[in-house]
């Protein structure tokens, strides 16, 4: 098999991980938000911040080494200009990324603690959800812009 067409599904793959797992992890914290009850923002923050620590951050190591590669075996120059900015927001979807996986987990233990105490989620709870999804709404957009100057390639001065 083509090692050019194995690097290209790779990287593929690896972006629809990043992509999916991003989606999918938002719509489900938002949907147990939304119940405001402890037990299923518990137990659905629990399993969000286990999947992002699997799944995204396996996608996050292998992206750049795919990408790399696949540059280099196609002759592309990671000084060009669409490449750069894919960097750039790469890097950017990593600063809102890192605190969210944190964020989660606090989420989770400040339900878990109100539905061991049978009381509401608390104001520290709704606080970290608020910047988790100001977090999650930049990173989604980066990513989707990402995706987009992989598959359009423009043509970008960057000097």
């Amino acid at each position: 098999m083509d090692p050019d067409l194995i690097l290209r599904w790779l990287h593929v793959i690896g972006a629809c991980v990043l992509l999916g797992t991003g989606a999918g992890i938002a719509f489900f914290m938002l949907m147990a938000h939304r119940s405001n009850d402890p037990k299923i923002v518990a137990h659905t923050a629990g399993i969000v911040a286990l999947a992002d620590l699997l799944f995204t951050t396996t996608a996050v190591i292998l992206q750049p080494i795919t990408g790399a590669l696949l540059a280099w075996r196609i002759g592309w120059l990671l000084s060009e200009g669409w490449i750069i900015l894919s960097l750039v927001l790469y890097v950017l979807t990593g600063l809102f990324w890192l605190p969210v996986v944190w964020v989660q987990f606090r989420m989770r233990d400040y339900a878990r603690t109100a539905m061991e105490q049978g009381t509401p989620l608390p104001p520290d709870y709704h606080r970290l959800f608020r910047f988790w999804f100001a977090c999650g709404v930049p990173a989604i957009l980066a990513v989707l812009t990402i995706l987009w100057l992989m598959v359009a390639r423009p043509a970008i001065s960057v000097i």
